[in-house]
């Protein structure tokens, strides 16, 4: 598994970097005593790899079959899995399923299926805690639904967090979903929701650790 800085991050990581060299060059220039420059250093050395770390874009590639597969679409922790009225397309009982990041996670998102992606729409809110119940429906998110090749439909909602104040979704209508593909990046804290078919057989639990795009999450029905 190959890693590498994501395209969300690289011009963050510029500007922080010019910033941080303004502020700490002068000071091993003309600040004394040198314990102050060495405290700012090792502090924005400490900061810098922090950034490094949150931008980090892991290539993935899932290993076995994919038919009727769902991966996790992000690394970090199942906080939800409840039957729900999901009532924005799909507008029927569904299975969702809630993986929450936070801010040391991988932040970029995986498309949970194979197939194609018929709806996607962006809807503006509050910044509220993203592991409370109701940041589903008052944060600020992002909805997908994807049709599997099977025919069946997922919908995969990426949600704003306390922290996070930018949500970015490449998939757009009539694009092909992949489980080995980004179909996003949240930045600073957030959280995924699936919606899954009932009958879809869940492979996770309350409190499970998941990687994106690699940790089988569920199979649908045939």
């Amino acid at each position: 598994m190959r890693v590498k800085i994501h395209h969300e991050g690289t011009h963050i990581l510029v500007i922080v970097a010019v910033a941080l060299l303004i502020i700490n060059v002068p000071l091993w220039l003309w600040i004394h005593p040198l314990p102050i420059a060495w405290f700012v250093s090792i502090a924005s050395g400490v900061f810098y790899f922090f950034l490094v770390n949150f931008f980090r874009s892991p290539r993935r590639h899932f290993e076995g079959p994919q038919e009727n597969v769902v991966v996790s679409s992000a690394d970090g922790t199942v906080v939800a899995l409840e039957e729900v009225y999901e009532p924005e397309y799909l507008k029927c009982r569904c299975i969702q399923l809630s993986v929450f990041m936070s801010v040391l996670n991988v932040h970029a998102n995986w498309f949970p299926v194979n197939g194609e992606v018929i709806y996607t729409a962006h809807h503006p809110g509050r910044f509220m805690a993203a592991y409370l119940p109701k940041s589903s429906a008052e944060n600020e998110r992002s909805t997908v639904v994807i049709r599997t090749h099977g025919g069946q439909l997922v919908l995969m909602r990426q949600i704003a967090g306390a922290m996070a104040r930018r949500i970015v979704t490449y998939a757009e209508p009539g694009v092909e979903a992949s489980i080995e593909d980004h179909m996003g990046f949240i930045k600073f804290g957030s959280r995924i929701d699936l919606y899954l078919p009932l009958g879809t057989e869940i492979c996770t639990e309350i409190g499970k650790k998941t990687t994106g795009g690699i940790t089988v999450v569920g199979r649908l029905k045939p």
